[in-house]
């Protein structure tokens, strides 16, 4: 198990922490069963959707969750490393987001297909990565010891957002693409074609049923029939059920706001001695007004990265699905710099030790 106590638990003790931490685990679980269940309710109760529809979660985190479990990411670090916020450790992070994001905005302006790809393994490797955090930390998983256990881990966490859809969506799966594409280059979206072919997809959803069994069949051997080991089982084919069922547009809505963003969300509080001392006493309002009060700042500078965007795009967006795409390709800029500032926390909470290799 990494060392990923808070100041607050170092200084007096688990019990406080545990508490935060308790609670942490009960809403992560929660608004995961919710987010599955309200998906899939969704679609046997209302049938088809109009696209519009489909979009409505995206565009709500623009507000709520989604942009904003980045927008601490000033603070994250200084506070794992029981450190004062600086203004040399606020330069570095802006500095951070201002050369990996720029730079990864360059390439969407001059190789969008190749940006879009990027997108792609990128969200993959970083949502994977959000769940061992919370599988290891809020679930309470205790055979995810080595690095090759939570590499495999990541893929399959990571890939069942990104990977399942193509498998049953292939056609929304590509509206998407050449949506997000075609804002910089509309020819540039044949590129991705092959990705759709039927060999293709079915090669790569063989290949993904086989890590999903490995996965679940190591976590099995190693602990047998456990709570977590079942938590882990049904929270996997549930999100299977989720991108195989949902149209992946109005899932990966879902998913982005319920599960990964409040997950992040929730980790970050952990880290926060104030958060963590209000939690421990059932004040949750006061540690969620903490955290909207730190990262609404951060926020507004991404919306304002989202205008700039706007700006620069060739296609100017003018239905639903064009301006989701372009806050799709804001988030992939964010993203980018995002991952780093998360691996690094990753590594200060030693989640990738040598004693856990």
């Amino acid at each position: 198990m990494p060392d990923n106590t808070t100041t607050l638990e170092r200084a007096t003790g688990p019990v406080t922490w545990s508490q935060a931490r308790d609670w942490a685990s009960v809403v992560s679980l929660a608004a995961g069963a919710m987010t599955v269940l309200a998906g899939l309710a969704i679609v046997a109760v209302a049938g088809s959707l109009p696209l519009w529809v489909q979009f409505l979660p995206l565009l709500v985190s623009v507000l709520v969750l989604g942009l904003p479990h980045g927008a601490v990411d000033h603070l994250v670090l200084p506070r794992a490393r029981d450190e004062p916020v600086t203004r040399r450790s606020l330069a570095a992070i802006g500095l951070l987001y201002l050369t990996v994001g720029g730079a990864y905005a360059v390439v969407w302006v001059f190789a969008p297909a190749t940006a879009f790809v990027l997108f792609i393994l990128l969200t993959l490797f970083h949502w994977g990565q959000g769940d061992v955090y919370a599988m290891i930390e809020l679930i309470g998983v205790d055979y995810l010891q080595g690095r090759g256990s939570r590499s495999l881990t990541i893929l399959v966490r990571g890939g069942l957002p990104m990977i399942v859809p193509l498998i049953a969506f292939p056609e929304q799966y590509a509206l998407v693409a050449e949506t997000l594409v075609g804002l910089f280059d509309p020819a540039a979206a044949t590129a991705l074609e092959p990705a759709f072919q039927p060999g293709v997809r079915l090669a790569v959803g063989l290949g993904f049923a086989l890590a999903i069994v490995a996965a679940l069949g190591r976590g099995l051997a190693h602990s047998g029939v456990s709570a977590p080991w079942l938590i882990d089982a049904g929270e996997t084919l549930g999100l299977v059920a989720l991108f195989a069922f949902v149209p992946p547009i109005l899932a990966i809505g879902l998913y982005f706001c319920l599960w990964h963003s409040l997950r992040h969300i929730l980790r970050t509080m952990l880290i926060d001695d104030r958060a963590v001392a209000a939690l421990s006493r059932g004040a949750v309002g006061n540690a969620s007004r903490r955290f909207i009060r730190d990262a609404a700042p951060l926020t507004g500078g991404a919306i304002v990265v989202l205008a700039t965007i706007a700006l620069l795009v060739p296609q100017t967006p003018a239905t639903v699905p064009q301006v989701a795409g372009l806050y799709l390709v804001t988030i992939a800029v964010l993203t980018a710099p995002h991952v780093v500032v998360v691996s690094l926390l990753d590594r200060e909470q030693r989640f990738w030790s040598p004693e856990t290799a």
